[in-house]
C-alpha cells in the first residue's frame, strides 16, 4: 500500500514550528499528504505552513495549542474539523539539564505534562480512529537518553523512556489491527533544543561534536522504520552506542554519562 494510502490524508504534527517537527511537515508533504502543524508559536507555523503548501500542493492547516493546558484537545478537534487524521507524529517535548533538586517543581511537571500527558491524550484519541479505520500510524519522539538513564538530564531521560516504551507495546499491540507504531530514538540533533536545555555544543571536543545528527536524517529514518520496526535509533554511532551500553555493568553507563554531561554543560557559578 501506498505511504499516502496507507497514512493520509491528514498527518496530525506536534512541535511543528521548529527542528525535528518541521522537518517532519516537509518530508511528510513531499509524500502527498495534508498536514496539520500544532505548536504554540502561530507566526511560524502558518509560515512553515504556507511554504509548504506552494512546493508540494498539499493542504495545510496551522493550529496553534497550548499541549500542557487541560483541554488542548478540544481546541485541537475545533481546529481539525472534519479532517482525518492517518498519521500522528508526537514531537513536541522539551526538557532543561542540570541537577533535579535544582529545577523548580512547576517547571517540571509542564516537562511531565508536555512530553508524557499530551502524547498519551492524543495517542488514544487518533489510536481509535485508527484502530477503527485498520489502518494508519503514530510515531511517539523518544531518545537515546530514553534507553540509557542520563544523570544530569534526568527527568527528561524517565519521560523520553516512557514515551519509548509506550510506542513499543502499542507497536505490537496496534499491529493486529493494521496500525504502525514505532518509538524514534535520535541521539543529538541539530535543532533549537540545545538552546531550550542550556547546553552549548561548541565546546565539545570534535568527536563529540560529530555525533550530532541533521533533523532531515533523523526524519528520514523514522519514517523509513514506520511499519517496520517497534524502535529506530538514527545513526550508526549511536547504534553502537546503545549495543556497548547493553554489555556494560549496570551501573557504568549512568555513572559515564554523569560525567560526559557535566563536563559539557556550563559550570555552575561557586557558591559563597
Amino acid at each position: 500500500m501506498a505511504f499516502e494510502d496507507r497514512y493520509g490524508p491528514w498527518a496530525l504534527i506536534t512541535g511543528a514550528s521548529a527542528g525535528i517537527g518541521a522537518e517532519f511537515a516537509r518530508q511528510i508533504a513531499a509524500r502527498g499528504i495534508h498536514v496539520a502543524l500544532v505548536a504554540r508559536r502561530r507566526e511560524r507555523l502558518e509560515a512553515l505552513a504556507d511554504d509548504l503548501a506552494q512546493q508540494h500542493g498539499v493542504r495545510t492547516l496551522a493550529i496553534a495549542a497550548d499541549l500542557t493546558a487541560d483541554h488542548f484537545l478540544d481546541d485541537i478537534l475545533a481546529a481539525l474539523g472534519t479532517r482525518h487524521v492517518g498519521l500522528l507524529v508526537n514531537n513536541a517535548g522539551t526538557g532543561f539539564t542540570g541537577e533535579f533538586l535544582d529545577h523548580e517543581l512547576d517547571d517540571e511537571l509542564k516537562l511531565l505534562a508536555l512530553n508524557c500527558r499530551a502524547p498519551l491524550i492524543l495517542a488514544h484519541h487518533f489510536g481509535n480512529r485508527m484502530r477503527n479505520d485498520r489502518r494508519g500510524g503514530i510515531i511517539m519522539l523518544a531518545s537515546i537518553a530514553g534507553l540509557v538513564p542520563t544523570p544530569m538530564f534526568a527527568h527528561y531521560s524517565a519521560t523520553k523512556a516512557w514515551n519509548r516504551f509506550l510506542g513499543e507495546g502499542l507497536h505490537e499491540e496496534l499491529a493486529r489491527d493494521g496500525v504502525d507504531v514505532v518509538s524514534l530514538c535520535p541521539g543529538l540533533t541539530e535543532s533549537e533544543f540545545f538552546e531550550h536545555a542550556n547546553v552549548d555544543p561548541s565546546g565539545w571536543p570534535a568527536p563529540m561534536r560529530a555525533t550530532i545528527m541533521s533533523a532531515e536524517d533523523v526524519v528520514r529514518a523514522g519514517l523509513k522504520g514506520l511499519g517496520k520496526h517497534s524502535q529506530v535509533v538514527p545513526g550508526l554511532s549511536y547504534r553502537w552506542l546503545m549495543r556497548a551500553s547493553r554489555l556494560s555493568p549496570g551501573s557504568l553507563s549512568p555513572w559515564l554519562i554523569d560525567r560526559a554531561m557535566r563536563f559539557a554543560l556550563p559550570k555552575k557559578p561557586a557558591s559563597n
